[in-house]
């Protein structure tokens, strides 16, 4: 009996995953550990969700197979949002379909779009699924940078010219995870230029779109005349309204596209359960506090983040968007490692943080640290920090 599956033979040791081992054991021990490492939302939905939610489920009609693409008022719901949100007028029945969050989204796609020995460009460092969603599925990856400058087009034009086969699909993620980068308009619409001279798809992870910390609100690829030519985009309500467990998330755009990815997916799943689709379209279409409070939240997380790591002798630079802040390792320590150095503040200042190299070998010389503690969580964990850098050498600059 052959043990040796090709899929798993493709995916190497998720390293990320060791840290997450470290802090699972190390709280079943009854230690406080400052989990800073997991993307993972602390506040819990509006109130009007929860209650849509508990009323949806109470119908004994409610409890049955939902459907696969999204029930039609969820889909509605979202072609508003992207009308309300960027002017963009969007076919709820041809443009839309609802996914178990971007993540399966953008897995289910790969899945509908890639053969075997395809050649996709994905940005590095990236979030795992922009690159092992196309493994899985048989595809190479050639990387590209994230860094939306001079290097970034020259090199699109450098893996188009040299790279055979030629490259069929581009994923990009702004603001990017892990990186929080972010990009304008114009870099859109040069990239809709780009995409249709060389008949290249364009895959865009939008799910930090609310959460924007520079006055400029995130603009979305659709906005681009004739990007939906080319271009499908995979939205969250996962930080916007604090329902990552939910796992409602969209794609939007190409009609080639959204009909792949339901096909696949009617192969695959039946859908979310009614009721959290029932209560998703009350909060696209309900009450809007909570984006705007959100953003306050960790714009006023990462501030306090900021400027506690940097008295403790760790400077971060001031993320403009999402919720993490993408951490070069203290000089005198970066040759630790990304990894050794997530251990090593586990364990000695019980505070966990990703690995840089678990998001590519770009990655390598950062940490991922994401906002999701409260300040006076944020402040300790600073504290903690401070005594484990002094332990090595690294002097704070707190008096």
């Amino acid at each position: 009996m052959d043990t040796e599956f090709y899929r798993i033979k493709r995916l190497p040791p998720y390293v990320i995953a060791e840290v997450n081992a470290m802090r699972a054991a190390a709280r079943a021990e009854g230690r406080d550990i400052i989990d800073l490492g997991m993307g993972n939302p602390d506040l819990p939905p509006p109130p009007h969700v929860i209650e849509k939610l508990c009323e949806v489920a109470r119908d004994p009609g409610a409890h049955g197979y939902s459907q696969s693409k999204g029930i039609p008022g969820l889909r509605r719901a979202q072609a508003n949002y992207y009308q309300r949100r960027w002017g963009v007028e969007v076919d709820p029945e041809r443009e839309v379909v609802v996914t178990l969050g971007s993540k399966e989204g953008l897995a289910s796609l790969a899945t509908a779009i890639t053969a075997p020995g395809d050649t996709i460009l994905a940005p590095n460092p990236s979030y795992p699924i922009h690159t092992f969603g196309f493994i899985i599925a048989g595809a190479s990856i050639r990387n590209v940078p994230t860094t939306a400058d001079d290097r970034y087009w020259a090199e699109l034009e450098k893996a188009m010219n040299f790279t055979v086969p030629r490259p069929t699909i581009l994923v990009v993620n702004y603001p990017s995870n892990p990186t929080a980068e972010v990009v304008d308009l114009e870099f859109y619409e040069k990239l809709v230029d780009w995409a249709r001279f060389h008949k290249v798809w364009v895959l865009s992870d939008l799910a930090y779109s609310e959460l924007y910390y520079n006055g400029k609100p995130t603009p979305s690829i659709l906005q681009v005349k004739g990007a939906k030519d080319v271009a499908v985009e995979f939205t969250s309500l996962s930080k916007t309204y604090s329902m990552a467990g939910w796992r409602i998330g969209f794609a939007v755009g190409n009609q080639t596209l959204i009909s792949a990815l339901t096909r696949v997916k009617s192969y695959i799943d039946y859908g979310a359960f009614t009721p959290m689709q029932a209560a998703a379209v009350a909060a696209i279409n309900g009450p809007q506090d909570i984006v705007e409070s959100n953003r306050q939240l960790y714009h006023k997380r990462r501030d306090v983040m900021v400027e506690a790591f940097g008295r403790a002798g760790w400077d971060i630079p001031a993320p403009p968007a999402s919720m993490f802040a993408w951490a070069p390792l203290p000089p005198s320590l970066k040759e630790m490692g990304s990894l050794e150095f997530s251990k090593q503040l586990l364990t000695h200042a019980e505070v966990a943080v990703a690995p840089g190299v678990g998001y590519g070998e770009d990655g390598e010389g950062y940490v991922r640290i994401a906002m999701v503690e409260n300040e006076q969580r944020l402040r300790q964990a600073a504290r903690n920090i401070k005594r484990y850098l002094q332990s090595m050498g690294v002097n704070s600059t707190a008096a």
